[in-house]
């Protein structure tokens, strides 16, 4: 063999080793080294006074019955609906939680709301024709103790969604939609 074909054919083992070991971190992270994240969350809807305290996400799967128990706090309460909500709503108010030091409650205003009761509501103002509470994919809460302020910087870092922030009404809306961002 040639000293050009053995350089080519090292040359080639390096590219190939070079490729492969850039495909294997991922791998090592996808298997059994998966990190457990638990979530738990506790919440009270404002109009009903119902609480949940709740770990819905068991660090591998989400728990279903647990989802199901977020879904009806955050009810119409007004007609009594029930929706399913994105549950990355409840994964980004985990987040801002754990990033404030916040360990108490999670207020809630508005989750999910019906058409009728989204319309019936357009009448008094401030609310959107086509709102994401309509679809399960918005919320409106605050967090006990916490400055709205720091709670509408840190649902900003997350580039989730939409962030309103509603100082005078004293709530932070939080959607899945597009990000942007908007002041009340």
């Amino acid at each position: 063999m040639s000293d050009i074909d053995y350089k080519r054919r090292q040359l080639l083992v390096a590219g190939g080793l070079t490729l492969g070991a850039s495909l294997l971190p991922g791998l090592a992270i996808a298997s059994p080294y998966k990190a457990k994240n638990e979530r738990s969350i506790s919440l009270c809807n404002i109009h009903t006074n119902e609480d949940l305290e709740t770990r819905y996400f068991d660090g591998e799967q989400y728990l279903k019955d647990e989802l199901r128990k977020i879904n009806y706090i955050c009810r119409d309460f007004r007609r009594n609906e029930v929706a399913k909500m994105d549950r990355r709503l409840f994964d980004a108010i985990t987040e801002i939680q754990s990033g404030l030091g916040h360990k108490g409650q999670v207020r809630i205003i508005s989750g999910y709301r019906s058409p009728q009761t989204n319309q019936a509501l357009q009448k008094t103002g401030g609310v959107a024709k086509k709102s994401y509470h309509m679809k399960g994919q918005a919320i409106d809460f605050h967090l006990e103790g916490v400055p709205l302020s720091r709670i509408r910087d840190a649902a900003l870092d997350l580039r989730l969604g939409g962030v309103g922030y509603y100082p005078r009404s004293g709530f932070i809306h939080l959607d899945t939609g597009p990000v942007r961002r908007w002041n009340g």
